[in-house]
């Protein structure tokens, strides 16, 4: 079912600062940058490596306000990994699937990602404690 892992999502304070930290330090470069109202971010995407299943990335993301889940992760946690994303074929499969095996599911239904993919959020207290995502990438 999972091909890859797609993205590892970190929440931070200041986008413009963890970009240029990333870029500086690792050699990343964005490939895209999306303001998120339904998630309530701003976010970057940052390019790690092509594979044979597709490409990876860091998605840096910054809360467009202290009420949105970003934001409450931020004033309890700190910054850090936010969540997981892993590629898989179909999202809507992947979630039929996975919620057959007793994993609760956050979205059950597929919605709008980042970079156009289609998304869908596993609860983390049925997968070890970690925020999953489930991401079919868009068609281009």
């Amino acid at each position: 079912m999972l091909l890859r892992i797609d993205h590892v999502g970190i929440a931070c304070h200041d986008l413009e600062e963890k970009i240029e930290f990333y870029e500086s330090t690792f050699g990343l470069t964005v490939v895209s940058r999306e303001i998120n109202e339904e998630q309530g971010v701003r976010e970057a995407m940052l390019h790690v490596a092509d594979g044979a299943q597709g490409a990876s990335y860091v998605q840096l993301m910054e809360p467009l306000h202290p009420d949105t889940v970003v934001g409450k992760f931020l004033a309890k946690r700190g910054e850090g990994v936010h969540h997981i994303g892993y590629g898989v074929a179909d999202v809507a499969k992947a979630l039929e699937e996975v919620g057959a095996k007793g994993v609760r599911l956050i979205d059950e239904r597929p919605r709008h990602g980042s970079m156009g993919a289609s998304i869908a959020f596993l609860h983390p207290k049925d997968v070890g404690g970690v925020l999953t995502e489930l991401v079919q990438t868009a068609r281009h």
